[in-house]
């Protein structure tokens, strides 16, 4: 009987109740929600609306952890407070990085799916894997696994769970292909402030063209701006694209300069108060990408 109850009180949650879990990014929040579904309690701390790339866990953020037996991020060095959050929340959380087996795009000129990039970003690493249903397939079982280690008794329904989210994402994949079928060939080139759209880009078969590199600053060399404008001018590039949460000045410069069109804004990190799921996501970009650059 003592063993018994020493077992009881080492257990993470009470028999029954469902497993919570934290997550710091809403796309992350969906995929638990679509594998566990009311199996788990999912506490967001970067909600819809927020900026992945200027947010850090406040007190308020940590006390709301509370509970959890999981925290999951994206990884890829996307979440730079990464270290400091897990001394914070202490060992009873296991942290989890769920894009770190997914395999990384770097930037690179000499990959195929570049036309050209700066040079101060050459051998960055893409944080932004979630722009692919083959990866959101891959996170999908991540979850389910994680979910089945904490609460093994569920471990099937976990299962089925990251089943039927892979069969939707699938499902998306081919819509998606559907829809850009409409654009020629020779007409996918995908040009956008920052490099947020190599994981779309390899998916789809796009040629990227990246003119600010990985970092969200608005500063580019005339040099490299010259370069950018040369790539578009020489393979008649149909226009270019804004992101929801940057809108550089560069991109106003080389629209001005070449006269290419300004197509809507690309939703790139994946918080968009509209657009924080993957459907959402990629239903708004691929819908925005196809209105500019159809014949």
């Amino acid at each position: 009987m003592k063993s018994l109850l020493l077992s009881l009180l080492l257990l993470p949650f009470s028999a029954g109740a469902a497993v919570k879990v934290a997550t710091l990014h809403p796309l992350l929040a969906d995929v638990v929600r679509q594998v566990g579904g009311d199996k788990v309690e999912v506490v967001e701390i970067l909600k819809a609306g927020g900026d992945v790339h200027h947010f850090e866990p406040a007190a308020r953020d940590i006390a709301s952890m509370r509970g959890s037996v999981l925290l999951l991020a994206m990884g890829k060095h996307l979440e730079t407070y990464l270290d400091k959050l897990r001394d914070s929340v202490g060992g009873n959380v296991k942290v989890v990085e769920v894009g770190r087996p997914i395999p990384s795009v770097q930037l690179d000129p000499s990959q195929e799916i570049f036309v050209c990039c700066p040079d101060h970003a050459k051998s960055s690493i893409d944080p932004h894997w979630w722009h692919s249903a083959e990866n959101m397939k891959r996170a999908a079982r991540v979850i389910a696994d994680e979910l089945a280690g904490v609460d093994p008794a569920n471990e099937g329904a976990y299962a089925a769970g990251a089943k039927a989210a892979s069969k939707r994402f699938d499902e998306l994949k081919r819509w998606a292909q559907q829809e850009i079928s409409a654009i020629p060939r020779s007409d996918r080139r995908l040009v956008t402030a920052h490099a947020a759209f190599g994981y779309f880009c390899k998916e789809y078969g796009f040629k990227s063209v990246p003119v600010l590199g990985i970092g969200r600053s608005d500063d580019a060399s005339p040099q490299y701006i010259a370069q950018a404008i040369q790539v578009i001018r020489g393979q008649k590039i149909r226009a270019v694209f804004p992101e929801d949460q940057a809108n550089p000045k560069v991109l106003a410069e080389i629209v001005r300069s070449t006269g290419v069109k300004l197509g809507d804004s690309l939703v790139a990190d994946g918080t968009a108060r509209d657009a924080h799921t993957f459907e959402t996501m990629l239903a708004h970009n691929v819908r925005a990408i196809v209105a500019a650059l159809k014949p």
